[in-house]
């Protein structure tokens, strides 16, 4: 029976694909709802304590229903549909970032920036020669597969989905074609990596008593006040919330539009970065600079940083879901040898990063600031972001601020940025073995920044 529902389901909306669009809206808008509502239940509650996203779950259920699940009662049509669906709800989380927030003082603030960008910088570029290290001296001897392999690591987990489907057109004209479908599978699971692994982190953090403690009662709280307020003026408030959240996404996609107006001008490779950089960078810029005109103008009450809050939490979750209710399994068994190696070694490169690297440049709420970029370096900015709340639900420390302003600054480089657009191009003139000894002396160059700043702290701590 279960077979059968797919396929009448498919027969229907091949004759119009009209119902196609309306059945995955309307189911995208019952999660919402059901996520809205159900993060509030006790249980829901209890699993977040836990480090448990009720997301990771529902993303199981759906991955479970999904066309390529054990029980196949979603139609393909609709998740492709909702494959396209990460990057507006990744812009829609960015864009909510900084509106609730106070901006934070520039004094004392760039340290921690650039101990963030050097972690995040010392992860990715490290992805490209630990790739390149797999595919030359095991994946080559042994599978002959392309040199090109080398960079699925940073397209796939830093990238994800939105970067590997991108990136598909270059390895084509490179004569890599089927790069798109092994980088979308990379980007699976990484996506998967970083929400399985990173919860784990996060309750074993909290057991080892690595988090910064918080009083567990107010997990899972609303924030709502005693007062007791219309349902009039409850809409009126998401309206408005909402109406910003619009404006900071609408000044990304005004700024994205100016940059590939000229870039044609400067031609190159600032060209072919213009036409893969994602919006949601420049919406958080947008987020930024909106909030500075309200607390210019003294019309922060506009804002409710829980409306704010509770925006980002929710696309953050339906992100997760819809990503893995359209996941490819049968992609994954096809080559999982070499992407097993390379999953692999690109997750112990992030540990490596988790335990080791991040003790070297962070002094302060280390373990929030590394399972942040742990989540980013392995299933893109939104698995940090969501890692980052469940290890600090209530926003206790500074390191969202510092982990958003990071991600501006590191953006344009990685994650389908300048970097991740030369490196296969790199690759094919230069060879593997030229991109990754430059990688790795990069890697070793980073590595030795973290220990001048580790020894700095040091030198601070001595003198006080």
């Amino acid at each position: 029976m279960n077979d059968l529902v797919p396929i009448r389901i498919s027969q229907f909306l091949n004759f119009n694909p009209l119902p196609a669009f309306g059945l995955a809206i309307g189911l995208f808008c019952l999660l919402a709802l059901f996520l809205s509502f159900g993060r509030r239940l006790q249980p829901a509650i209890l699993l977040e304590r836990l480090g448990i996203p009720i997301a990771l779950l529902v993303g199981f259920v759906a991955l479970l229903i999904g066309p390529f699940g054990k029980f196949p009662l979603l139609s393909q049509e609709v998740t492709e549909i909702w494959v396209d669906l990460p990057t507006p709800l990744l812009t829609l989380v960015f864009a909510s970032l900084m509106l609730g927030r106070p901006i934070p003082s520039s004094k004392g603030l760039w340290k921690p920036v650039a101990s963030q960008a050097v972690l995040g910088l010392l992860l990715g570029i490290g992805q490209y020669f630990v790739g390149g290290l797999v595919v030359l001296f095991v994946l080559i001897p042994l599978l002959g597969v392309n040199p090109l392999m080398g960079c699925l690591i940073e397209v796939g987990f830093e990238g994800g989905h939105g970067a590997a489907a991108i990136m598909g057109d270059s390895f084509f004209r490179l004569g890599y074609p089927e790069g798109l479908d092994l980088g979308l599978a990379m980007a699976t699971v990484g996506l998967l990596s970083s929400t399985v692994f990173g919860s784990a982190l996060v309750v074993f953090g909290r057991w080892r008593g690595w988090v910064v403690p918080h009083a567990s009662e107010d997990i899972g709280s609303t924030g709502a006040t005693d007062s007791p307020i219309s349902l009039f003026e409850q809409l009126r408030q998401l309206f408005v919330n909402l109406i910003f959240v619009g404006l900071a996404v609408l000044f990304g996609v005004i700024s994205l539009q100016g940059v590939r107006q000229i870039a044609p001008l400067l031609g190159g490779v600032f060209e072919e970065v213009a036409l893969v950089f994602p919006v949601f960078p420049l919406a958080l810029l947008g987020s930024l600079f909106l909030r500075y005109i309200l607390e210019v103008t003294e019309n922060t009450d506009w804002i409710s940083q829980l409306l704010q809050r509770e925006i980002g939490t929710l696309a953050t979750d339906l992100l997760i879901i819809t990503a893995m209710a359209s996941l490819n399994l049968p992609l994954l068994t096809s080559d999982w040898i070499p992407l097993s190696a390379l999953a692999i070694a690109g997750l112990l490169w992030n540990f490596l990063g988790m335990f080791v690297f991040s003790r070297l440049v962070f002094r302060e709420e280390w373990f929030e600031r590394s399972i942040a970029e742990f989540g980013n370096a392995s299933g893109v900015a939104a698995s940090g972001i969501l890692l980052l709340r469940l290890a600090d639900p209530l926003n206790l420390t500074k390191t969202l601020p510092i982990f958003s302003i990071k991600q501006l600054l590191l953006q344009p480089l990685l994650s389908g940025g300048l970097i991740t657009v030369i490196a296969p191009i790199a690759v094919s003139q230069l060879g593997l073995k030229g991109w990754t000894e430059f990688c790795g002396v990069l890697t070793i160059s980073f590595i030795c920044i973290a220990v001048f700043i580790q020894r700095s702290i040091n030198e601070e701590q001595f003198e006080a």
